[in-house]
């Protein structure tokens, strides 16, 4: 793998794959069913191309963008009365210190072996844009991979249109190995739509809880825990379906499907569900 923010062969295949089905979309489908010279082409291919390129936009951020670094003075802060929660580590019940970092390590960061240091409320790391994603470019990974949804089915449709508009005895120049062309891509189409379905519902269902990948994990063992003891387990960062969502795309609803990212916090303090005002009570999670 290749350091982070540095061109890999991933990326460059993301970036070929988006090339190739605007491609086939653009200059293959919508002329074989509606033509370029219509106005319904002109539109489609209008929107598309809009669509595509805001893709290609949010990849680059997704990609280029620091996902947030812990400052280097970090100490947790037992005095501050509004952040009245601390992760700890289950053996021994130390605060969490990262000896590779050699610092202390905020509530929701997590070190990271491939960018080799720690990040900001890490949620993975990712290879398809060889970065973590963590604070600073969660949301803006998120509406990278809504636009890359909505560009894929709607590729779908225009291909499948295509396909269906490119009759068999058509004896123009270039029209078989157009139709193939189209086919191919539909097929290849299909499976990726399929799967950026399936990591889009996935984030979004971390985001309804207010939670990160790894930490959806580490709840999993301590629920499980929890309920050996005869306990119940709360995430301590879930604070309601909206409020959950307004942390990670912001407070203007407007703007939460927008290609831009406007971080809630410095992602070295978050608000849990045992936030008491004027509390001198000092809440401990276990983590790894």
């Amino acid at each position: 793998m290749g350091r982070p923010g540095y061109v890999t062969v991933p990326i460059l295949s993301v970036l070929a794959a988006i090339g190739y089905v605007y491609y086939t979309t653009v200059f293959l489908a919508i002329p074989a069913w509606l033509g370029l010279a219509t106005a319904a082409g002109i539109t489609n291919t209008a929107a598309f191309t809009l669509l595509a390129a805001a893709c290609v936009a949010t990849y680059a951020v997704a990609v280029s963008r620091d996902p947030g670094r812990v400052p280097a003075a970090f100490v947790p802060d037992f005095e501050d009365v509004e952040s009245p929660i601390y992760e700890i580590k289950r053996k021994g019940g130390d605060l969490r210190y990262c000896q590779k970092c050699s610092h202390y390590k905020p509530p929701r960061a997590h070190h990271c072996r491939v960018c080799k240091r720690c990040v900001l409320r890490m949620d993975h790391h990712c290879i398809w844009i060889n970065n973590c994603v963590g604070h600073e470019n969660y949301k803006i990974f998120l509406v990278f991979v809504l636009y890359a949804v909505i560009a894929s089915l709607y590729s779908m449709v225009l291909i499948i249109g295509g396909a269906v508009h490119s009759l068999p005895k058509d004896e123009q120049p270039g029209s078989d190995s157009s139709r193939t062309s189209i086919i191919i891509c539909g097929i290849l189409l299909s499976p990726l739509a399929l799967a950026l379905m399936v990591l889009l519902g996935w984030h979004v269902y971390l985001i309804i809880q207010n939670k990160t990948t790894i930490e959806y994990h580490e709840g999993v063992r301590a629920m499980w825990l929890a309920e050996k003891a005869g306990n119940l387990y709360h995430h301590p960062y879930d604070l309601g379906v909206y409020e959950n969502l307004v942390s990670v795309l912001g407070p203007n609803i407007l703007c939460w499907l927008c290609p831009i990212s406007r971080n809630i916090g410095n992602g070295v303090r978050f608000r849990t569900s045992y936030d008491i005002p004027l509390s001198d009570t000092t809440n401990v999670m276990h983590t790894r």
